[in-house]
């Protein structure tokens, strides 16, 4: 099971990736997010973050390591529990924003998440799709939004 989705905002792509790759930062844009916390790290690849998420009225609990940090670029994480590995990834484009004599500086940000569902959950998987499509669609609402902000 897949989720893409794609935000373009007017602001740098240091300033974008700064906010984004702070995982913490998910219960500001991620409407399913209850709260995620840093339990080890300074942020780079090995940085491990504690996720609780409520996901069809129930929570869940997921544990990600940062696969992958390439500033200004990509950022990946891993996550797992007992039902499902997730692999999160987002990659920042810079843009340019604006026309005519005045053009700004723009990030467009693709997040992608894979979920891989483990034991009987993979056999129910399928019918979890359009509650999947809605994540996806509430989460690129929220990231729009939140990086609106950015000021």
């Amino acid at each position: 099971m897949d989720i893409e989705r794609s935000v373009t905002v007017g602001h740098p792509v240091d300033r974008v990736f700064a906010y984004l790759s702070d995982f913490t930062n998910t219960t500001e844009w991620d409407p399913g997010t209850v709260r995620t916390e840093r339990v080890a790290g300074e942020g780079g690849v090995g940085t491990r973050y504690h996720n609780v998420s409520k996901f069809l009225g129930r929570e869940t609990e997921l544990d990600y390591l940062v696969v992958e940090c390439v500033p200004g670029e990509r950022f990946a994480l891993r996550g797992e529990n007992a039902t499902v590995v997730a692999k999160d990834t987002m990659t920042f484009v810079r843009t340019v924003t604006g026309s005519g004599a005045t053009p700004g500086e723009g990030t467009t940000v693709t997040y992608r998440a894979d979920f891989e569902f483990k034991g009987l959950a993979k056999f129910i998987a399928p019918l979890f799709a359009p509650a999947f499509k809605k994540l996806g669609d509430e989460a690129e609402q929220g990231m729009r939004d939140a990086l609106g902000r950015l000021g």
